[in-house]
């Protein structure tokens, strides 16, 4: 027995990363190429694999810690011809930058026995094969579903695309989502254009370039390979995702390459769950995650180890897809449709039926369906209205010294480019009265309260297409400019239906503004699971007794809706005072 020291590898163009995860401890039996720790740089995380088998004697770094290509991981007790082999990585041909996490594909463990020792301690870096010539990019799998339409084609031919960019957008009749590619290259040739309908596994276009694999992905065309995987045996086909070349993935992750049946059962969506850890997942899926807007931290990975695979990714944005998890305002499952239909006539609250009646009798009409936003979004505003006893208190805010102060803040930034509008200042005064009034930042959970920790607040967005939540996360650690210019872009993405679900997610306290229509109060619905709304109107000069005098005062209304199986009157009568006080002397948020 002997003891070798275990040090990170060639891991690409960083130089430092940070300890996010150790995989074992002293005493466990490892193999060769088993995930030893996880790492991660403000580009992507990986996990570091073992070079040998054996047993772990003493580990030498610690969460937090960092560490760079050759730094001590761990020392191994390792047996005598294990301890005498230490091969030199095998040259291959360079891969691009971009490209170096794809080491995370095969630094799964080998379970294969018996396999000789110059096949199982080759360093990750010496498996990165690379392929030159045209690559067919093809619809990956991202639900269930067909026929969905192209809205928008993002690039064109000649341009230089990255892998993982995205190239078109689909649209069904529940949801629209871009598609990214699989490779990077050169557009030679478009196969789609707007209007076409497409499915899975559909030719987009073909690219010359580079096409480096990603986790669960295949060829779908000729590659080839350096003389050091010539007796590799190929990869199995997935047409998922697109890819184009053949590489042999350890029989761990060629399992997770096939969609297991488990995950077509998506986890359940909560965004107000409590997150144990970072999310055990590859940096290709962490990617392909963002690209389609899932947030990893919700989903359940049925890998080795909880490991976040492709599939799991997949299989939540069937989902989404399908309207089975909620998406703030917008969502709801395409299966409820029927109970909902059977609610708004009345029939499942035992009510009589709602009027059929033949308006073509009485003269001319015309029939237009109602947008799928408005289908979907009015399904969700009729069970929060009917299941939550909500109340409504009304008050105005004298806003004059505000308002003054945000026209000389857009005078003195004009070269900005950026509008600070009242809605940002509504923003961070009601992170303010949440941090005093911490139940209206709580949901209901059977007969307990979950208090947030964290202030997201969504804002109701009038669109062409019906009315959307965005959210703006982390609102009591940003700047009103930084507020602004994150509402801006995503009020231009919701008018585009360009918003993705994460976006859309996470809220605890949102906010409806009419300020830019007019109006004075109304009542805004709950948007569940949240326990209160604010809505308000146009502001309006008004004479205000000063004591001696009336003054001409710029006031704005305030309508606070609010669940009364949460909050009782007093509590939402305090809220919209404070509010109130808040928005007349802005420096009270300081306090």
């Amino acid at each position: 027995m002997a003891t070798l020291e275990i040090k990170v590898p060639d891991i690409g163009d960083f130089d430092e990363v940070t300890v996010i995860e150790l995989l074992v401890k002293p005493g466990d039996t490892v193999r060769a190429d088993q995930s030893l720790l996880t790492v991660e740089s403000d580009k992507a995380s990986m996990e570091i694999p073992s070079s040998h088998a054996g047993v772990v004697k003493e580990l030498k770094v610690a969460l937090g810690d960092k560490v760079k290509q050759g730094s001590l991981v761990l020392m191994l007790d390792v047996a005598g011809e294990d301890a005498a082999f230490n091969p030199a990585p095998t040259p291959v041909e360079q891969a691009p930058a971009a490209i170096a996490p794809v080491a995370e594909a095969v630094a799964e463990p080998a379970d294969t026995p018996n396999m000789p020792a110059a096949q199982s301690a080759q360093a990750p870096a010496a498996t990165v094969p690379v392929a030159s010539g045209p690559i067919e990019v093809r619809v990956p799998d991202i639900g269930d579903f067909k026929d969905v339409t192209v809205i928008e084609v993002m690039v064109k031919v000649g341009d230089s695309i990255k892998l993982e960019q995205s190239l078109v957008t689909v649209e069904s009749d529940k949801a629209s989502m871009e598609i990214p590619s699989g490779a990077a290259g050169v557009v030679l040739e478009l196969k789609v254009k707007l209007g076409d309908t497409v499915n899975i596994g559909d030719l987009l276009l073909i690219l010359q370039g580079v096409a480096p694999v990603a986790a669960g992905g295949s060829s779908s065309s000729s590659s080839a390979t350096d003389s050091s995987t010539s007796n590799q045996a190929p990869a199995p086909t997935d047409h998922g995702r697109a890819a184009t070349i053949d590489v042999a993935l350890p029989p761990v992750a060629a399992a997770e390459a096939v969609i297991p049946a488990a995950a077509l059962a998506a986890p359940a969506h909560n965004p107000t769950a409590t997150l144990l850890g970072l999310p055990h997942a590859s940096p290709s899926v962490r990617k392909f995650a963002r690209e389609l807007g899932v947030p990893l931290a919700e989903i359940k990975g049925s890998g080795l180890k909880g490991r976040i695979t492709d599939a799991d990714v997949q299989a939540f944005t069937r989902s989404v897809m399908s309207g089975a998890v909620q998406t703030g305002a917008i969502a709801a499952s395409q299966a409820a449709k029927p109970a909902a239909a059977a609610a708004s006539d009345g029939a499942a609250l035992g009510l009589i039926p709602w009027p059929k009646v033949d308006f073509a009798k009485f003269g001319p009409v015309e029939r237009k369906e109602m947008s799928r936003i408005k289908k979907i979004s009015g399904a969700n505003l009729l069970r929060n209205a009917i299941m939550i006893p909500a109340v409504t208190n009304h008050d105005d805010a004298d806003i004059t010294d505000l308002e003054a102060f945000r026209v000389a803040t857009n005078k003195e930034n004009e070269k900005s480019g950026i509008k600070v509008t009242m809605l940002a200042f509504l923003i961070k005064a009601c992170v303010a009265a949440l941090k005093k009034f911490p139940d209206f930042n709580s949901s209901l959970d059977g007969d307990a309260l979950i208090y947030k920790q964290y202030y997201h607040i969504g804002f109701a967005a009038d669109t062409p297409n019906g009315l959307m939540v965005p959210v703006i996360k982390d609102a009591d650690q940003k700047g009103i400019m930084q507020i602004s210019a994150e509402m801006s872009e995503l009020a231009k993405k919701a008018r585009d239906g360009k918003l993705s679900p994460a976006e859309m997610t996470g809220a605890s306290f949102t906010i409806s503004s009419l300020g830019g229509i007019g109006g004075r109060y109304f009542t805004p619905i709950i948007n569940a699971p949240e326990v209160a709304i604010l809505g308000v109107c146009r502001s309006t000069i008004e004479p205000v007794w000063d004591g001696k005098a009336f003054q001409p005062r710029l006031m704005l209304p305030l309508s606070l809706t609010w669940d009364h199986r949460v909050i009782d009157g007093a509590a939402a009568a305090r809220f919209n005072v404070y509010l109130g006080q808040i928005l007349g002397d802005f420096r009270r948020v300081l306090l």
